[in-house]
Parts: C-alpha cells; structure tokens; sequence
C-alpha cells in the first residue's frame, strides 16, 4: 500500500481562488493534474480569469461565488461545488479576511466577521466534506503570527488562532476518511496596497534573513496533499519566525 496520493483527475474546491495565494495553489493543483472549484466573493472577474488559466492546464473549472460571512452561503457554496464538478477530494480554506485594529478598539462586529469567514466557515465546509464519506484531505491556511501575538489585527489574529486548534481537532474527528493540516505562512505575500519593499524591510526578522515565495506555499500544500500518511500537522513557511521566543514551544 503505498502512501502517496495522485493529484490527478482528483477535484479541489479552493476558497479565495481568485487572489493572492488561494490563485496560486488552484494554480499549482491544477499543473499537478486536479480540477478546480474557483471560490470566490466578489471578485467574479479575477475568478473567471483564474478558471481560465486553469483550464488551460487541461483539467476542468467552475468558478462559484459565496459570502463566508454568511453560513447559509457557505452551506450552499459546498453544494453547489459538488453539484458542478462531483464528489470533492480536497478543500483548501485560503479565503480570509485581514482588516486592522487592535485589543483597545476592535469594533464587536470586527470579532465576528473575522470569526465566521477565517474559521467558522473552514469549520462548516469541512463538515460537508466529511458527510461524503469518502477518503480526502482538507488544508487550512493559518498565518505564522499565530505562534506571537499580532497586536494590529487583534480580530484576525484571535480567528486564525482558533483555526489552528480547530485544524487538529479535524484531524481527530474526520478521521479515517478525511486527512487535516495545516499551513502558516509567513513573509510571503506583502499585504494588499504594499509592494515587495514590505517584505524587505522585515527580512532580517526571521532566522534566515530573508522572505519566502509563494512557490514554496505551492509545494507545501502538494507534499501535505499527497502524503497520505500525515494528518494533524501544520507546516510553518515562515523561515524560522515562529521560533524566536518559544524553542520549546
């Protein structure tokens, strides 16, 4: 029996795949022989634009608009997911949403937008998944801070720290069927309205002085799933930030 998966012919449903690093995983699944569910909110442009980039790979494309913030939606977004393309083998959770505010002023509202879009809708789309009983793979996309505190997204932060324990209990409760890990991503992408400049300037942050590159986010969520024997883990793209203060954890 061996334990490496084949990507072909298999179908991904990946959230935020009309952007930034959700784009460039339904990309890299698509080269490796997958047919791709493009998730997207409002974005129906970049959507249809990224579909078509992955048809061009000679595997197969829908692009399916929802609301994460809305449960309904999401709901909905599975169903329809596999109402287009058939029974889903992989989820990738990469949509989220990054606004800025701290512990003294978040707005309330800023918390449970922040919940329901970065962890609650990963948790309810897997959910759907596991109802499929059948064998798959589900990968979150966390954020390496979780292992600091990010005092400028205080929202953000405290969502994706609760995805990143949400990750593990997955891993237990899907089980055998489904297969859940996890990404953290560090400097890799500068935020939306920087330039490469950002990344620069914070290099000398990490243990190996420099930042990182979408490719090897790519090749993280290959290895994570086509390694049929790995579950429950999250893999840290950060170059080394997530150790500085805690090296034994």
């Amino acid at each position: 029996m061996s334990d490496i998966i084949s990507l072909e012919n298999k179908t991904a449903l990946v959230t935020g795949a009309a952007k930034r690093l959700g784009r460039a995983i339904a990309l890299a699944l698509a080269r490796a022989g997958a047919h791709i569910v493009v998730h997207y909110r409002a974005s129906r442009d970049e959507a249809e634009e990224t579909a078509a980039a992955i048809r061009a790979e000679g595997v197969q494309a829908w692009a399916i608009s929802a609301d994460l913030a809305v449960p309904p939606e999401v709901m909905a977004l599975f169903d329809r997911a596999a109402k287009a393309a058939g029974a889903i083998d992989f989820l990738i959770n990469s949509a989220s949403i990054f606004p800025a505010s701290g512990l003294r002023d978040f707005p309330p509202e800023s918390l449970m937008e922040n919940v329901q879009v970065n962890a609650l809708a990963p948790i309810l789309l897997a959910r759907r998944m596991a109802e499929q009983n059948r064998q798959g793979a589900v990968i979150n996309m966390l954020d390496a801070m979780i292992a600091d505190y990010d005092r400028k997204h205080v929202p953000y932060h405290l969502s994706k720290r609760m995805l990143y324990d949400v990750t593990r209990m997955m891993a237990l409760e899907f089980a055998p069927k489904l297969r859940v890990n996890g990404i953290a991503p560090g400097l890799i992408l500068p935020p939306v309205g920087e330039d490469e400049g950002y990344l620069a300037a914070l290099a000398h942050t990490t243990p190996l002085q420099r930042y990182g590159s979408v490719e090897g986010i790519c090749e993280a969520a290959l290895f994570l799933l086509r390694s049929g024997f790995v579950t429950g883990q999250v893999i840290f793209v950060d170059g080394g930030r997530h150790l500085r203060g805690s090296v034994y954890g």
